[in-house]
C-alpha cells in the first residue's frame, strides 16, 4: 500500500500485557506473545461506529471515538492478561463499560477533582487570586500526572508495556516512511509518534490550564463541578489539535509545537528488544490484512447499494 494515500489518523495502535493492538479504518488487530514463546494473533471487525457520519463531525467526532476506543482497547487488554494467565475471562457489554466508567471516575477525581480541591485549600491558606490559584491547580494537576507516569514505569510488567508501546510506534513510523516491516529495520526508527495517547494527555491538561485559569473565581461547589462537566468539551478539542498537528508534520511552527509532547514519550516508551518488533510487526500485518478484506467487503456493499438505486431501463 502507498504511503501517499495514507490518512494518519487512520492507523493507530496500543501495548498490550506482551502484545501490540493496531487498529485501521475498517478492523483491528492484535498480536499477543504466549507464555511458550509462540505468536497468537486476533483480529475483528471495527464497529459500524467509525464510519458512520457521526464519527466525521468535527470535536463530536473525538469524544465518541475516544469513548469507543477506550472500551476496544480495555477489552483486548483484558485479553492479552487472559493469555498470559490461561483464564478465560472476558469483559463484554456492560461489565466491559461498567469496568471502564469506574477506570474514568477514578482518573477524573485523581487528576481534575483532586488538584482542584488542593488549589482551592491553598487559596484559602494564602489569600492568592482565582487566576493563581487556578494556574497553581494547573501545576499541580501537569506534575502529578507527569509523576503517575514516572512512577509505573518503575514498575517491571508497565516497563514491558511501555517498551511494547516503543514497538508500535516505531511499526507506524516505518510503514509511514515506506520501508520493508522487519524488526532490523523497524528498530531504528524513533520511539515517538505525534498521534500519541501520551500526547494527547498532555494536550488536554494544558488546554485545561488555559481554559480554568479563564474562568476566574468560582463558588466552591462549581468550582469543583466545572472540572468534571468540562472534561468531554475539552477532550473534544484536544482531539481536534492532535489531529490537526498530525496531519500538518511539514509546517515548522507544528513541529515546534509538538516538541512537549513528543519529549513527554520518553517516560512512556522504551527501547523494545527485536522479538517485540516481531510482535508489533505481526499485528500491523494482520491489521492491514484485515483492512484488505473488509475494504473490498465495504467497496462491494457501496456498490450494491448504488446498484439498486439506480432504476433499469425501461424497454
Amino acid at each position: 500500500m502507498s504511503t501517499d494515500k495514507l490518512k494518519l489518523p487512520s492507523y493507530g495502535g496500543q501495548a498490550l500485557i506482551e502484545g501490540v493492538l493496531m487498529r485501521g479504518k475498517y478492523g483491528v488487530a492484535a498480536a499477543y506473545r504466549a507464555p511458550d514463546g509462540s505468536l497468537v494473533i486476533d483480529k475483528e471487525p471495527l464497529t459500524r461506529l467509525y464510519g458512520s457520519k457521526l464519527a466525521k463531525i468535527p470535536f463530536l467526532r473525538g469524544l465518541i471515538l475516544l469513548w469507543d476506543g477506550l472500551g476496544l482497547g480495555t477489552r483486548f487488554l483484558t485479553k492479552s492478561a487472559n493469555i498470559q494467565s490461561g483464564e478465560d475471562e472476558q469483559i463484554e457489554g456492560t461489565a466491559l463499560y461498567l469496568t471502564l466508567a469506574g477506570s474514568l471516575l477514578v482518573a477524573v477525581l485523581l487528576f481534575f477533582v483532586g488538584p482542584a480541591a488542593l488549589g482551592r485549600w491553598i487559596q484559602n491558606l494564602s489569600g492568592i487570586s482565582a487566576l493563581a490559584m487556578n494556574l497553581i491547580e494547573g501545576l499541580i494537576r501537569l506534575i502529578g500526572i507527569i509523576l503517575y507516569i514516572w512512577g509505573i514505569g518503575k514498575m517491571k510488567e508497565i516497563e514491558r508495556v511501555y517498551a511494547y508501546h516503543g514497538a508500535e510506534h516505531k511499526t507506524i513510523n516505518a510503514f509511514e516512511a515506506g520501508v520493508e516491516l522487519t524488526p532490523e529495520v523497524v528498530q531504528k526508527f524513533p520511539l515517538e509518534h505525534p498521534r500519541c495517547g501520551t500526547a494527547f494527555l498532555l494536550t488536554l491538561v494544558v488546554i485545561s490550564i488555559i481554559v480554568f485559569a479563564m474562568m476566574g473565581s468560582l463558588s466552591p461547589v462549581w468550582h469543583i463541578l466545572s472540572r468534571i462537566v468540562l472534561i468531554p468539551v475539552l477532550s473534544m478539542f484536544a482531539y481536534e489539535y492532535i489531529r490537526f498537528t498530525a496531519n500538518h508534520m511539514d509546517n515548522p511552527l507544528i513541529l515546534w509545537m509538538i516538541k512537549p509532547n513528543l519529549a513527554l514519550q520518553s517516560l512512556t516508551t522504551r527501547e523494545p528488544s527485536l522479538d517485540m518488533l516481531e510482535v508489533s510487526i505481526a499485528s500491523f500485518n494482520a491489521m492491514m490484512e484485515q483492512e484488505t478484506v473488509l475494504a473490498g467487503t465495504a467497496t462491494q456493499q457501496v456498490q450494491s447499494v448504488t446498484k439498486e438505486a439506480i432504476p433499469e431501463p425501461q424497454q
